[in-house]
C-alpha cells in the first residue's frame, strides 16, 4: 500500500480536522501518500481530489467544521454513482480509504467495501449514536455547547421566573439531551428512547414553582416521537414538538413559557480538548489499521480502550441510553 485516501462525510462535527490531521499525519510518518477527498462522497464521484501534505493540515486541529467539506450524496446511493466514485479512486491510485463520520459514512464505506476497496471508519457525530463506541468525536464539544447555552438561558428565566422549553439535536438518540440536561440540572429532560407523560412535566413545573424556584427548565430531543400532541402539525418543519409541548405546559398550567431551538450552533466551534484528543488518536489508529491489512472496520472506544468493530455490528445494532442516567437526572432536576 501507497496511497490512501480521507473523506468527511455526513454531518459535521467539531474534531473532524483534527481527525484530518492525525491521519495526514500519521500516513506521512508511515510512509504513504494521503490524499485529501472534498465534500464526501459526492466530492469522490466529482474527483475533487488533491494530495495532502503536511503544511495543508497545519493550524488546523482547533477549528471546528471540517476543511475537507462535507455534503450528502443521493448518488451515491446508485450503483452507477457507486461505480463512478470508484473509478475515481482508481484514477488518482488511492488504494484504501479513511472516512470520517456517522452511519450514513459507514454505509457508504461498506458499499465500497462490498466492491473491492478497503476502508476504515472513524466515528465523528454530535449524536454520539454509533454503537460499540463509548463516544464519537464531537459529542463532548455539542454538549459543552448545549450546557453554555442553557446556563446563559437560565439568567433571564430567572430574571423573569419563566418556563423555558430547549429542544437539542440528536435526530432518534437522546444522549445529546440526557448528558447535557443533567449537566445543566434540568428540571425535565424528554428524550425519544424513554416514554414520557405530558401532565408530568406540568406536575413537575407546578411544583417547581410552589416550592419557590424562580424558573424551569426542559430539555427536549428534536426526535421524540411519543408527543402528546397534534401528530399533523409535527409534520411541519418549523413546528416541532418543542412548541408543542410548550403551549400545553401554558394551557395547562397557566405559566408564560418560552422555547429555544438550539440548532446548528450544537455543530460549530472549536473542539474541545477532549475531542482533539479522541479525534487525534482515533485518526492515527485508522491509518494503522489499514498499513496492517484491516479493513471493513470502524476504530472506537470501549471503556478506554482502542477497539475495531465489523461495520455490519455497528449498523445492525442500535446503541442503547443508560437508563440509570436518565433515573439519576430524574432525582437531581
Amino acid at each position: 500500500m501507497e496511497r490512501i485516501g480521507v473523506l468527511t462525510s455526513g454531518g459535521d462535527a467539531p474534531g473532524m480536522n483534527a481527525a484530518v490531521r492525525a491521519v495526514t499525519r500519521q500516513a506521512l510518518h508511515l510512509d504513504l501518500e494521503i490524499m485529501g477527498i472534498s465534500r464526501g462522497y459526492s466530492g469522490m464521484i466529482k474527483g475533487e481530489i488533491s494530495e495532502l501534505k503536511d503544511k495543508d493540515v497545519s493550524g488546523k486541529i482547533n477549528r471546528g467544521g471540517t476543511f475537507l467539506f462535507t455534503a450528502r450524496s443521493e448518488s451515491f446511493r446508485t450503483a452507477e454513482g457507486q461505480e463512478e466514485a470508484i473509478s475515481q479512486l482508481k484514477r488518482f491510485g488511492i488504494e484504501a480509504l479513511v472516512v470520517i463520520g456517522g452511519d450514513g459514512s459507514l454505509q457508504g464505506a461498506m458499499a465500497l467495501e462490498r466492491q473491492g476497496i478497503p476502508t476504515v471508519g472513524v466515528p465523528a457525530s454530535i449524536d454520539n449514536d454509533l454503537a460499540g463506541t463509548d463516544y464519537s468525536i464531537g459529542f463532548d464539544t455539542a454538549v459543552n455547547t448545549v450546557v453554555d447555552a442553557v446556563d446563559k438561558i437560565r439568567d433571564t428565566a430567572t430574571s423573569h421566573e419563566r418556563v423555558f422549553v430547549i429542544e437539542t439535536m440528536g435526530r432518534n438518540n437522546g444522549l445529546l439531551t440526557l448528558e447535557s440536561g443533567l449537566a445543566v440540572g434540568a428540571e425535565a429532560i424528554l428524550i425519544p428512547e424513554i416514554k414520557f407523560d405530558i401532565d408530568e412535566v406540568c406536575s413537575i413545573v407546578q411544583r417547581g414553582y410552589k416550592s419557590g424556584k424562580s424558573h424551569n427548565l426542559i430539555l427536549v430531543a428534536e426526535g421524540i416521537k411519543d408527543c402528546c400532541l397534534d401528530q399533523t402539525k409535527r409534520q411541519e418543519k418549523q413546528y416541532s414538538a418543542a412548541f408543542q409541548i410548550g403551549e400545553t405546559i401554558t394551557k395547562n398550567t397557566g405559566f408564560e413559557v418560552r422555547i429555544i431551538v438550539l440548532g446548528h450552533v450544537q455543530r460549530g466551534g472549536s473542539p474541545s480538548a477532549l475531542d482533539r484528543v479522541t479525534a487525534s488518536k482515533l485518526g492515527s489508529k485508522a491509518v494503522q489499521v489499514l498499513k496492517s491489512g484491516g479493513r471493513g472496520v470502524m476504530v472506537g472506544i470501549n471503556q478506554d480502550n482502542m477497539v475495531t468493530i465489523d461495520y455490519d455490528i455497528i449498523l445492525e445494532q442500535e446503541k442503547k441510553i443508560d437508563e440509570s442516567l436518565y433515573n439519576l437526572a430524574k432525582i437531581l432536576g
